[in-house]
C-alpha cells in the first residue's frame, strides 16, 4: 500500500529484455533503504525489488504488466516516480494507493496557470464509474484531485512542489500514463452493481 506522495525521482539506467518481459536498474538514493522482496512503486506501479546495491535498484515487469501500464514505454534515462510502501506508524497524507494500474491515460493538453499546471488526460469509457469531480486520482504514481470531468477526460492541477519534485514535469503531449483510481469508489461501484444484479443485499438496519 502506498499514499501517492513520491519521494523522490529516479532515473532509468539500464533496459534488458528477457524472455519474460524485461528487468530495469533504477538510478537512486533509495537504494541504500531498499532490500530484496521490498516493494517500489514505480510509476505508480508496484514491484518487487530484486537487489538494491551501489545506488542502484533492481526489478523484474513481466509481459502483463508492460502491456497493461505505462511502463512497457520506459526509455534510457527516463525520469520516474519512486514511492517505498508506506508504514504504519506513519501519517498518511495523499490516499490509500495500491499500486494495481487500473489503466493508462493519454496527455491531450498541458497549459501554464500562473506557476502551477493544468493536465487534461483522455482515458478509457470503462473507468468512467470511478472518476468523480473533487475525488482523488493517482497519476504515475501521483496522488492528485479530479479537478474538471467531461466525457473520456479530467483535468488535474499541479502545483509547483508537485511539478518540480515528481516526473510530471517532464511528460509531453500524447504520453501515456498510468491511472489507479480511488480504492474507496471502486469498492462502492461494485457494491452497487451487484446490488443492481440481485447479487447482493443491504444490511439490515436496526
Amino acid at each position: 500500500m502506498f499514499t501517492g506522495l513520491i519521494e523522490v525521482v529516479g532515473t532509468i539506467a539500464e533496459l534488458k529484455t528477457t524472455t519474460s518481459g524485461f528487468r530495469i536498474r533504477i538510478r537512486t538514493p533509495l537504494a541504500s533503504e531498499l532490500a530484496p522482496g521490498d516493494s517500489l512503486a514505480v510509476n505508480g506501479v508496484c514491484l518487487t525489488v530484486t537487489a538494491a546495491d551501489k545506488g542502484m535498484v533492481h526489478a523484474e515487469i513481466g509481459p502483463e504488466t508492460a502491456r497493461v501500464t505505462a511502463l512497457g514505454s520506459l526509455q534510457h534515462e527516463q525520469r520516474v516516480n519512486l514511492e517505498r510502501s508506506m508504514r504504519v506508524d506513519s501519517r498518511i497524507g495523499g490516499h490509500f494507493v495500491q499500486g494495481h494500474i487500473d489503466g493508462t491515460g493519454v496527455i491531450d493538453e498541458i497549459r501554464p496557470d500562473g506557476d502551477s499546471h493544468w493536465l487534461t488526460i483522455s482515458f478509457d469509457r470503462g473507468l468512467s464509474p470511478y472518476l468523480i469531480r473533487k475525488g482523488s486520482i493517482a497519476v504515475d504514481g501521483v496522488s492528485l484531485t479530479v479537478a474538471g470531468l467531461g466525457g473520456n477526460v479530467f483535468d488535474v492541477m499541479i502545483i509547483p512542489f508537485t511539478w518540480a519534485n515528481t516526473s510530471l514535469s517532464t511528460l509531453r503531449l500524447r504520453d501515456r500514463v498510468n491511472l489507479e483510481c480511488d480504492i474507496i469508489g471502486k469498492y462502492v461501484a461494485r457494491s452497487v452493481e451487484l446490488m443492481e444484479e440481485g447479487r447482493l443485499r443491504p444490511a439490515p438496519t436496526t
